[in-house]
């Protein structure tokens, strides 16, 4: 199962979209900003899935 989720960036605040496989009941991976191109964390907690909680983290 998929979900998008709208994820500003740390750095510049920027909403980026992302699509989030919600068949996964944790996740952890680097990407990179659409405007500032500087790299950050996304963690991601699903449950059943559903999306529980996302948030980013500068590195």
């Amino acid at each position: 199962m998929r979900d998008s989720e709208n994820i500003y960036c740390p750095f510049c605040g920027q909403e980026n979209t992302m699509v989030i496989d919600t068949s996964l009941n944790s996740q952890r991976f680097c990407t990179d900003c659409e405007v500032c191109c500087r790299p950050f964390e996304v963690i991601v907690e699903c449950e059943e899935g559903e999306l529980v909680e996302v948030y980013a983290m500068a590195d």
